[in-house]
């Protein structure tokens, strides 16, 4: 199993990454990316209405930046409101192919003040590259994801409140 206990300790401690999602999203991507080796494609969809949009990812670039709800397995996953592992990516008749060298993906929801806010999608050039012990490791990262993210808006609005904050935004010491 990859070490969860690193990945959560990255996230809490990612200072820049308390009033921005993208830049708590980029440190999941780098850290789940580095903890799976079976990984060739790592990257975080945001739900925005009913459509996927992609954030930060580690990997080749893909052309599914919008992936609409309902649609392959990332659409899948927020249509159902369940995580998806497909051990052959080959037998799903509506995969969106990123890769044509993709064999296998990993799909697990981001939850946030009980909604959807996203999914981290994980995919690979192996057949069946996705364990129970990935899943559950990805379910920790997702399950802390959405707990910061809770946190990304009041951090946010309590600097801007803030009456002493510089114009520049400049860390104040």
């Amino acid at each position: 199993m990859p070490d969860a206990a690193k990945v959560l300790a990255a996230l809490s401690a990612c200072v820049q990454c308390q009033d921005d999602r993208d830049a708590l999203a980029f440190r999941a991507v780098t850290e789940v990316h580095a903890a799976m080796p079976q990984a060739h494609w790592t990257g975080i969809y945001w739900l925005e209405g009913d459509v996927l949009t992609l954030g930060p990812y580690f990997g080749p670039e893909t052309e599914h930046v919008r992936i609409p709800v309902g649609v392959g397995v990332c659409g899948t996953a927020i249509a159902e409101g369940k995580d998806q592992v497909v051990p052959d990516v080959r037998t799903r008749e509506n995969y969106l192919a990123c890769s044509t060298t993709t064999r296998s993906e990993i799909v697990v929801l981001i939850r946030s003040h009980g909604k959807i806010q996203g999914q981290i999608d994980v995919d690979s050039d192996q057949v069946n590259a996705f364990s129970e012990d990935d899943l559950g490791f990805l379910r920790m990262v997702a399950g802390a994801l959405g707990s910061l993210l809770e946190l990304v808006p009041a951090a946010a609005a309590k600097r801007a409140a803030d009456p002493k904050r510089e114009s520049n935004d400049a860390p104040r010491t």
